[in-house]
């Protein structure tokens, strides 16, 4: 490719920007779909005003938790609300760590200052959160839970782990985001690779954001009638219709895309073809 190669914050963005326009991604946002609070251009528009804290995670200038609360900051200024916080968990640690290995070195560094400025970022948000969860972050005493049991970020994501895909990827190793990276280069390039690459993790892991939402029977539902589709026994636009009419989007699956299109994008993988 000629031309100045790319930074790691300009992957990032590339990453997220790929992730929202492919189509079609059953059940998200995407250039041919939203949601009625949520649109395609505010996910564009967190991709374009996430760029400075892209850049501090780049530069590893403060903490992961620091990094994560000023990326939510900067990106929740819109009526859109939320969109890229599942994103930023996983980005960030990449971009500080400039691959894998890297990120999972910074992870293994965290902080309890980490945990508790994640919290912050993350009481910014709506994301949705299990009813029964010990350490609730909507709790104003979870803060204090952290201090006193001296958890770090890592053990936040340990402790969320069991219940949330993205918390999982930062336990075992971006083992879903290396996975996802490794399709991508095996389709060829452009939306169809995105696309491909969603339908193949939606077809073989019960997306958490939906279990939290609708729960697992819905989620394992949505599991084998994408398999489905990736075997041609059902029709992939009808699905999407049903997801987006059901108000179903498997988001945490999402989120692994854009890391997985940020580490194949390092790898030398071509979008534009």
């Amino acid at each position: 490719m000629n031309g100045q190669p790319m930074t790691r914050a300009d992957r990032a963005q590339l990453a997220m920007m790929l992730e929202v326009c492919a189509f079609p991604k059953p059940g998200n946002v995407d250039r041919c779909h939203d949601y009625a609070e949520t649109r395609l251009e505010h996910f564009l528009a967190s991709t374009i005003l996430s760029r400075k804290a892209l850049e501090r995670a780049e530069q590893c200038e403060g903490g992961i938790g620091d990094i994560i609360l000023d990326a939510v900051g900067r990106t929740n200024v819109h009526s859109g609300g939320n969109t890229h916080f599942g994103a930023f968990i996983l980005l960030i640690p990449l971009l500080c760590g400039g691959d894998i290995p890297g990120a999972c070195r910074i992870i293994s560094e965290t902080t309890v200052e980490d945990a508790i400025l994640f919290y912050r970022a993350f009481g910014k948000t709506r994301v949705r959160v299990l009813k029964d969860d010990e350490l609730d972050v909507n709790d104003p005493r979870a803060t204090d839970e952290l201090r006193e049991r001296r958890m770090t970020l890592y053990d936040v994501m340990l402790y969320s782990a069991k219940h949330d895909m993205v918390a999982r990827e930062w336990i075992n190793g971006f083992a879903l985001t290396r996975r996802g990276a490794d399709l991508l280069k095996s389709h060829h390039g452009g939306c169809g690779a995105v696309v491909g690459t969603f339908m193949d993790l939606l077809s073989t892991e019960p997306d958490t954001f939906i279990i939290k939402k609708h729960g697992r029977d819905v989620a394992w539902e949505v599991m084998r009638k994408a398999r489905e589709v990736r075997e041609g026994i059902r029709d992939i636009a009808r699905f999407d219709q049903e997801l987006i009419d059901g108000g179903i989007n498997p988001g945490s699956i999402a989120d692994i895309i854009i890391a997985s299109l940020y580490i194949a994008l390092g790898e030398g993988w071509q979008w534009d073809y």
